[in-house]
């Protein structure tokens, strides 16, 4: 009963959080106004109609579809590693996904024929960020998990996925030095992060990708709670270890990637939102933790997009640096609180 009562309350927070994005910008709509163009009646303006159907609900829906995939993807790879600071980022998955994106986006000025295939792309241009977005996720972690064979502290392979992560940076700053200007700022401006960058001829591809395999995520929150007890307790179990874990890759991979190629490489929601699930939650279960980290992670992404805005003023802040800021005290704050228990406890 308290679990459906959190849901429950949880999904009001989202639904408050996205009338309030929808009503901030440049332009400030009424909650009021915001709930009756929703509903399908005329607002007292009818420009409002105009910038919220058009400009502003793609970019609140896509908030709230990518702060949830981070949030679940998060938390998969904290329970994989069992590592409360694991993460896409961390780990260099996001670093991979971004390494795909430059050699889309850079390596096609290298050629002019590949340059002009992805202008000539269309939709079909970001349905190829997507794929070579996930495919660097994949092969990063992939890396990151063969490593995992051989490294028996988790310390170590963090350091190696951190390394990773700048060894991947060093080729993406390769690739900027050898290309033009405005190609080398398009990219720069792609890892500030951004949620208005999905129209809905792109939402197309990019909200079913994040709901079919965010809703798959959702079914292996019995697989999970196994391996956070071990290898070898989820093996005397019956699972099989190998197959949960290229399952988590898989879904981490595929969500990660999406995200990252078309909002950016958005830092903190994936490492920050699973702490907050926990101690709301008050639960180590995944078949709670689950939905619960992907309502907080929505609800979060859309509260960064409304401070990135400035109500009141026309300055867009970069979303990266929101994150930054609401991500570092929650990581902060885990640190300590994980610390004063472990005093108590001894």
């Amino acid at each position: 009963m308290k679990n459906r009562r959190l849901l429950f309350v949880l999904l009001l927070i989202i639904g408050a959080a996205l009338v309030l994005d929808l009503g901030t910008g440049t332009v400030t709509i009424p909650p009021g106004q915001v709930l009756t163009i929703l509903l399908g009646h005329a607002p007292d303006r009818p420009s409002w109609q105009t910038i919220i159907l058009l400009f502003r609900l793609p970019k609140a829906i896509t908030a709230a579809a990518a702060g949830a995939a981070l949030a679940l993807s998060g938390l998969m790879m904290q329970t994989l590693f069992r590592n409360p600071l694991a993460g896409p980022s961390v780990l260099g998955i996001s670093s991979g996904a971004s390494l795909g994106v430059a050699l889309v986006v850079l390596g096609a000025d290298l050629s002019r024929r590949g340059a002009r295939l992805i202008e000539g792309l269309g939709t079909g241009g970001n349905l190829a960020l997507v794929m070579a977005s996930a495919l660097g996720a994949v092969l990063v972690l992939a890396t990151i998990l063969v490593a995992a064979r051989f490294v028996d502290n988790v310390m170590t392979l963090l350091i190696i996925g951190l390394l990773g992560g700048f060894a991947i940076n060093a080729v993406v700053s390769v690739l900027i030095h050898f290309s033009r200007p405005e190609l080398v700022q398009a990219y720069l401006s792609w890892t500030f992060g951004s949620f208005g960058n999905v129209t809905w001829r792109e939402m197309r591809i990019f909200l079913p990708v994040i709901l079919l395999f965010g809703l798959l995520s959702l079914l292996v929150g019995k697989p999970l709670n196994g391996l956070l007890l071990g290898e070898t307790y989820a093996r005397s179990m019956g699972l099989g270890y190998l197959s949960v874990r290229l399952v988590v890759i898989g879904l981490t991979a595929v969500l990660v990637g999406s995200v990252t190629a078309y909002c950016g490489p958005v830092a903190f929601i994936g490492i920050a939102v699973p702490h907050l699930a926990r101690a709301a939650a008050a639960t180590s279960d995944h078949r709670f933790l689950l939905p619960v980290s992907a309502g907080l992670g929505a609800v979060v992404a859309l509260g960064a997009d409304i401070l990135a805005q400035l109500p009141g003023s026309a300055t867009v802040l970069p979303l990266n640096a929101v994150t930054a800021l609401i991500g570092s005290p929650v990581i902060i704050w885990f640190i300590f609180r994980r610390q004063r228990l472990q005093r108590d406890f001894f």
